[in-house]
Order: C-alpha cells, then sequence, then structure tokens
C-alpha cells in the first residue's frame, strides 16, 4: 500500500474490543483502528492487509476468521476461560514524505534523537525519499474470570504485560516489557494513552530500564493504548530505489476494571 506521510505517521494502530470482559460463551467482537488518542476510524477484515491474525487463550491458538469486508474485523468465540491475546500483524506500507517538517515531527515525538544526523550523514534528501512501516498490535481480553499471563508471542516487536490487569493488584502500575527480536529493548520510550470513563485522553511518555522493562500508572476504569516504535535504516541509500527507513509499530490495548 502507498500513501503520503501527511495521512500516515503520528497516527497510532491497535486492536479496539467492543468490550474487555465478556462472558465465557460470548464471541470477542473487535476492531482494528487507526487514528490518534484512541479515536480512530474502524478498519474491516482485508486478508491482504494482515500477515497475522491470532487468536490465543490457553496453549490454543485460532486464526481470526472473517469474509472480506466484515465489520468489526473479528467476530471469535474464545475455546475457554482466561485470558485471551489478541495479535494482529499488518503487511508493510510505504509512504513518501512531502514535507520535511512531517519527519521531523515523527523522529521527535517517537524520540529518535540521533535520525537527523543519520539522514544527512546518508546523504539523504529532505523530501521525495521513502519510508516503509509495519504493525504489530496486541490487546488483552478477560473471559470469564480473565485468570492467566500474558507472553512473548513472537511478534518481530511487541509489549508484554508481566501482571494480570484483570485479576493482579494495580496499585502499583502495570509492570511491561518491550522486546525486538525477542530480546529486551533498554531506553525504549512507551507512549502511554490514558482514557478515562469520561472519554478524556492523557498522553504520558515513559522509557524502558536495561531490561526493558517499564511500569505503567494506571486507574480502575481506564482503558490503555501502549505504543513503542523502532526506526531503523533499510540499508538502501538510493531514495530514488525504494524506502530509505523502516519503521516498527508495537501496541498493546487493555483496560483495568472498575470498582
Amino acid at each position: 500500500m502507498l500513501i503520503s506521510a501527511a495521512s500516515a505517521q503520528a497516527h497510532e494502530f491497535w486492536i479496539s474490543p467492543e468490550s474487555y470482559q465478556i462472558a465465557p460463551d460470548d464471541p470477542i467482537r473487535a476492531d482494528i483502528r487507526v487514528g490518534q488518542n484512541l479515536k480512530g476510524s474502524a478498519y474491516a477484515y482485508i486478508p491482504k492487509r494482515f500477515e497475522r491474525f491470532d487468536l490465543i487463550v490457553g496453549d490454543s491458538v485460532i486464526p481470526v476468521e472473517g469474509r472480506m469486508g466484515d465489520r468489526p474485523a473479528m467476530v471469535t468465540i474464545p475455546p475457554e476461560s482466561g485470558m485471551a491475546i489478541v495479535v494482529h500483524e499488518t503487511t508493510d506500507t510505504i509512504l513518501t514524505y512531502t514535507d520535511w517538517d512531517k519527519f521531523l515531527t515523527f523522529v521527535t515525538d517517537k524520540h529518535f534523537p540521533d535520525a537527523l544526523e543519520q539522514h544527512a550523514a546518508r546523504g539523504l534528501p529532505e523530501t521525495g525519499f521513502r519510508e516503509s512501516y509495519r504493525r504489530f498490535a496486541k490487546s488483552l481480553i478477560a473471559v470469564g474470570d480473565g485468570a492467566g499471563t500474558d507472553r512473548p508471542v513472537g511478534l518481530e516487536t511487541e509489549i508484554v504485560a508481566l501482571s494480570n490487569p484483570y485479576t493482579d493488584d494495580m496499585t502499583n502500575g502495570l509492570p511491561v516489557q518491550v522486546l525486538y527480536n525477542g530480546s529486551p529493548r533498554q531506553n525504549a520510550q512507551v507512549e502511554v494513552f490514558d482514557k478515562a470513563p469520561d472519554g478524556k485522553v492523557t498522553v504520558t511518555q515513559i522509557f524502558t530500564d536495561p531490561l526493558g522493562h517499564a511500569t505503567i500508572p494506571v486507574a480502575r476504569g481506564h482503558e490503555y493504548l501502549l505504543d513503542a516504535v523502532i526506526l531503523r535504516s533499510t540499508g538502501n541509500d538510493d531514495f530514488e530505489a525504494g524506502p530509505v527507513w523502516h519503521s516498527l509499530w508495537a501496541a498493546l490495548t487493555f483496560q483495568v476494571p472498575g470498582e
């Protein structure tokens, strides 16, 4: 897919369940959304746009099936109670930067302090260059009692919750770990989108420690989207030949139950 930078970057991608807590016999109904501040358009079920779309509960890994154009993109009955992990990996999308300020805003907001110097050192222009990107989204949903744990699911980059937001004490926050190729990401920025019951969204940034760990302050009844992005060179410095940058976007959504 080819798009312009103006319509793409700084927009998050996430899995948006209709409910984060469901009865054992109910289906998980979830949209795939792109937007900002937990507001965005729902994308349809289009297989050519994703590499992977799975539901994981216990030891079961179930491909999410649907018909072309379905909205919501996911309507799947879990095989058992417990912590359900929805996993979605997109295919690559390519965008073209026609405005240098768009790239400047992106690398500033997502905390890539060396990107501008690297861009210049590679002899790349300020406009007309391309970036490819891929999204890696997870969502945690409580089925029945919601017991269980999140875990690494084999994505190139992902955010793993180290406690269960539905069953564990969240007084001291939710510990998470950010991974890249299965290894911890040190000093990675985790952007936290916190949506209160009244719909107000606040955004904060937290950085991981040497083990890729960070603790996310949470509140009862709030919905959360966590975002961590990687930007790397494609190894191609000929901007006319193909993308010169590649970004990988990890996202995790969950909710902390109310009182």
